[in-house]
């Protein structure tokens, strides 16, 4: 358990407790989910950078590192549809997006479990880590949302709250990019690795 892997492991505790914070009604809640979650996003990169620069990238990490990404964006993800308002009255549009996301991700984990019993380890590409950045924008924006409409009304209240729109809309689109990009590339892993399925 170096510290690239502890990095890793934490965003699993750091997203149930941006879930809570998503749906408790205390205050500054929500300013205290949004900063949570760049701490977890941050991590997302910080691991990888830290073992490539001591050496210590293994089979371990660059799995966990995969399947973590894919526990908290799908668990954010997830709490946000939940949410009402965050998706502006689409909260049904929202929801067939993520079960695309959700349908991709088993069908990834499953092919990399099929590649691990070959000895062999399904790492993320380009098309994969443009994704995962994308769908951590979108939660990005659309939890910054949340925080400005709920903790800062004084400010993003009344006749500004046009700026709140905006940065909701940033969000969706964000979203749905995401689920394309999603889909798309699971599309390139299977058209890479989909052999050992039927090996």
């Amino acid at each position: 358990m170096n510290l690239p892997n502890v990095l890793t492991i934490s965003r699993v505790p750091l997203m149930f407790i941006i879930v809570a914070l998503m749906f408790v009604d205390l205050p500054w809640a929500a300013t205290a989910a949004f900063w949570l979650f760049i701490v977890a996003a941050l991590t997302d990169w910080l691991d990888g950078k830290i073992a490539r620069q001591r050496g210590e990238v293994s089979s371990f990490g660059r799995f966990m590192d995969a399947v973590i990404d894919k526990v908290m964006v799908i668990g954010l993800m997830i709490a946000l549809v939940t949410n009402k308002g965050n998706f502006m009255g689409h909260g049904i549009t929202a929801m067939v997006l993520l079960l695309c996301i959700l349908c991709r991700e088993f069908a990834i984990s499953g092919l990399r479990m099929a590649v691990a019993v070959k000895g062999e380890v399904v790492v993320a590409d380009t098309g994969g880590k443009v994704k995962t950045f994308v769908q951590l924008n979108a939660i990005g924006w659309l939890i910054g949302a949340r925080m400005l409409e709920l903790d800062y009304p004084e400010l993003f209240g009344g006749d500004d709250r046009g700026f709140v729109t905006t940065v909701r809309i940033i969000g969706m689109s964000l979203y749905a990019l995401s689920a394309v990009l999603t889909v798309t590339s699971g599309i390139a892993y299977f058209r890479r690795h989909g052999r050992v399925l039927f090996n």
